[in-house]
């Protein structure tokens, strides 16, 4: 029974190895190969090589091409390879990078990320010449002889350089090869100083490289770019001129890295919740009191204010105009109109008017130190921005062409001063309006596809998020204008959005709108019109 075994699995192993042996060939083969090819340069029976092809086949990972007759290799292997190494961030950000060096030096340009202590190539854009550097993607090489793999422990902390040069074995590829760890150490240094690492004919003779670490806003490295070619043509004087080049654009690619954290799933439309408590009109508003541990939101055309605390949602304040906006100024509640805001007690009584700008009123968001933002629509079209003055009065900071929807203050960080952004639905705009500065930039747009930007909201990490109504869903974006999550929600018209407390990544809280939703929309969305809350 044991040897029936034994035979078995030596069998299957065999079969196995055949099969392997055929991707290989047929990976080797950019033109493909045909059953009669891969039948004599395997030695393998056309009766073996047609079984194992039409698993293959079957399996996604050969295709056929019926007019030339031969076998590719299939979809589900690409599939793979992605999923091999889950950097899509990583080799979307270097390939302009990678494109540029190459047109820059007429020479192969690669990406490289380290994997043991190893590094394995991700990228590759091919040189001008016919003579130049082709290492296949997913070759993988000695972290200790490649520009790649120098550039890549120069960066690391102490820590874990020093780990893996002790534990890397010191192979001579070439007579050139470092294989003295306290030599390795002391190029490790100069690497770190200049910015960059040279590969002086160390793993193939004949052959320099020079190449520079991506490091991203964490100051984790995430890999290494690279330029290289012939010795002939890259001399060690060109190397040292190209070296700052190489490292600018390693840099300029670290700078469009996220910093990495804990990769979760992303919450689905099963993680949105419904809180307790009734439909709106036109949600919107969703305001955080800290101080209160209470939720404020708002039904902006049947206008009252709602407030969730303990769990419970209840009427606080009934309005007798629609609402354009909530805020908080010195710890009171602040209802904002068309045309003026009234104050509110803790109990939702009326304190007073507060003075407020003459016209149309679009949007209002309090500021540091107490300041007040308002954007009131112009006569002839689009909106001025500034601060409410203690009379009323508006101090215009920047005018803009179109009307816009929501304002939000974002607090100063290390990194960024405080700002004011806004959205603009009619093109799909993201404004940052910078105080001091009279220019507006965009930080991001969004295709009318996509859906109509609604309110805003901050988290922790300097991510700004948008609800998108008409879009089923609500986006967050860098503060460098990069879209880089989605969540999905079991509405339609997303409004407004507010974290649970200020600044907080972890409960977000989102109001929606039913009015907007047509009658036979509203049979897959019943929840429209509801306060929604999802752990981000």
């Amino acid at each position: 029974m044991a040897t029936s075994q034994a035979t078995a699995t030596g069998e299957g192993t065999g079969a196995l190895e055949k099969a392997l042996d055929v991707l290989d060939a047929i990976g080797a083969a950019p033109a493909g190969l045909g059953q009669a090819e891969l039948a004599e340069q395997l030695a393998l029976p056309r009766t073996t090589v047609y079984r194992l092809l039409a698993t293959l086949v079957t399996r996604g990972l050969v295709r056929r091409d019926p007019l030339r007759k031969v076998y590719c290799l299939g979809f589900r292997c690409f599939e793979m390879a992605r999923q091999a190494y889950a950097m899509p961030d990583l080799v979307a950000a270097a390939t302009l990078e990678l494109r540029a060096l190459r047109d820059l030096t007429g020479e192969t340009t690669y990406l490289a990320t380290l994997d043991g202590r190893e590094v394995i190539s991700l990228e590759r854009c091919d040189g001008a010449h016919s003579q130049r550097s082709a290492a296949v993607l997913g070759q993988r090489k000695p972290v200790h002889c490649t520009s790649q793999g120098k550039a890549i422990l120069s960066q690391m902390t102490d820590e874990a350089r020093d780990a893996i040069v002790r534990d890397a074995v010191l192979k001579a590829l070439t007579p050139l090869t470092i294989t003295d760890r306290r030599r390795l150490q002391a190029e490790l240094r100069i690497t770190k100083a200049r910015g960059y690492a040279i590969d002086d004919e160390e793993i193939v003779l004949g052959v320099r490289c020079v190449g520079a670490a991506v490091v991203d806003a964490a100051g984790a490295v995430r890999g290494a770019i690279s330029v290289a070619g012939p010795a002939w043509r890259l001399t060690r004087a060109r190397l040292e001129l190209l070296g700052p080049e190489v490292a600018e654009a390693a840099r300029r690619v670290g700078a469009q890295m996220q910093p990495q954290r804990e990769q979760a799933a992303e919450p689905g439309e099963a993680a949105v919740q419904a809180l307790p408590g009734p439909w709106a009109f036109h949600g919107a508003h969703p305001l955080w009191s800290a101080d209160g541990q209470r939720l404020y939101w708002a039904d902006a055309l049947a206008p009252c204010i709602r407030v969730v605390e303990d769990g419970a949602d209840r009427s606080f304040y009934q309005a007798d105009a629609p609402l354009v906006s909530l805020l908080l100024r010195d710890g009171a509640l602040v209802a904002v109109t068309e045309h003026g805001a009234l104050a509110l007690d803790g109990q939702g009584v009326p304190a007073g008017a507060l003075p407020w700008p003459a016209g149309s009123t679009l949007a209002a968001c309090s500021g540091a130190d107490g300041a007040l933002w308002a954007a009131l629509a112009l006569p002839e079209s689009g909106a001025a921005i500034g601060l409410v003055q203690a009379d009323g009065r508006l101090q215009v900071h920047w005018r803009v062409s179109e009307p816009v929807a929501a304002l939000r203050w974002r607090a100063g960080d290390a990194a960024h001063d405080g700002a004011l952004l806004a959205t603009a639905p009619g093109s799909g705009a993201i404004l940052l309006l910078q105080p001091g500065q009279h220019q507006v930039r965009r930080l991001a747009t969004m295709p009318k596809g996509s859906g109509r930007l609604g309110g805003l909201a901050f988290d922790e990490h300097g991510g700004v998020w948008v609800a998108l109504a008409e879009g089923w869903s609500v986006v967050r974006f860098t503060l460098e204008g990069q879209l880089d999550r989605v969540i999905g929600l079991p509405v339609p018209s997303a409004t407004d959005l507010a974290f649970d407390a200020a600044g907080s990544h972890g409960r977000l809280h989102i109001t929606s709108a039913r009015n907007s939703v047509p009658l036979d929309a509203l049979g897959a969305a019943p929840l429209s019109g509801r306060l929604l809350t999802v752990e981000v």
